[in-house]
């Protein structure tokens, strides 16, 4: 089975792929690890991908796409995977068909974890962190037992500043500029499932498996 995975940030697309991963016994092939590998490994795409991450500059997609299809190569890849962060753009999209036609594979479904913006800034700004051993609480959804106070230390609860509603519009906008394109691209072949992210998380893998099929 090989899936792509995507969705707007605080979706619960990360719990959802572990979830995908552990059920159906394949690889989660992100982004992050594919760079981390190729650079452990010190293969050539990884010492690459290092020079220009280390001068905090963004990785070439040339670079990205040779990682990717250094990845999908290895033996654990030949019964599906989980691909999570890429592609990102229509080129990587269509990079990412050349990669799977010279394996002779192709994608099986595009699962889009879909929860409506205003209730995603909403879980995102209500978020409060204890700094000391990092317990995450809600100011609605999961309340500390005394307000501003961690339950586990009993230090102060603080705001993250990536979790302001500025900050956090500006990343849906972002996101959702840049993923558009591809979900369109993706509905047009028809790969593309939508799952309802704005339930339990159980539920929601219960209608994962009904999109992929319920059997491991």
């Amino acid at each position: 089975m090989k899936i792509l995975i995507t969705g707007r940030p605080g979706a619960g697309k990360g719990t959802q792929a572990a979830n995908i991963v552990s059920y159906y016994n394949i690889p989660h092939i992100s982004t992050g690890d594919m760079f981390r590998e190729a650079m452990k490994n010190q293969t050539e795409l990884g010492l690459l991908a290092k020079s220009y991450m280390d001068k905090g500059e963004l990785v070439p997609d040339e670079v990205t796409i040779g990682i990717v299809k250094e990845r999908l190569q290895q033996k654990d890849c030949e019964t599906g995977f989980l691909l999570d962060g890429f592609p990102r753009t229509i080129a990587q999209a269509e990079a990412l068909d050349g990669i799977l036609n010279s394996l002779n594979w192709k994608l099986d479904c595009v699962l889009n974890v879909e929860v409506k913006k205003e209730i995603l800034i909403e879980r995102i700004v209500g978020r409060r962190v204890c700094k000391n051993c990092g317990a995450t609480y809600h100011i609605k959804f999961n309340k500390p037992k005394v307000e501003g106070i961690c339950d586990v230390c009993g230090n102060p609860l603080m705001q993250r500043k990536d979790d302001t509603l500025e900050t956090a519009s500006n990343r849906l906008d972002v996101y959702d500029n840049q993923t558009a394109p591809l979900l369109a691209y993706y509905k047009e072949k028809g790969l593309l499932k939508e799952v309802n992210g704005d339930q339990k998380l159980d539920d929601v893998f219960e209608d994962i498996k009904n999109v992929l099929g319920g059997q491991n």
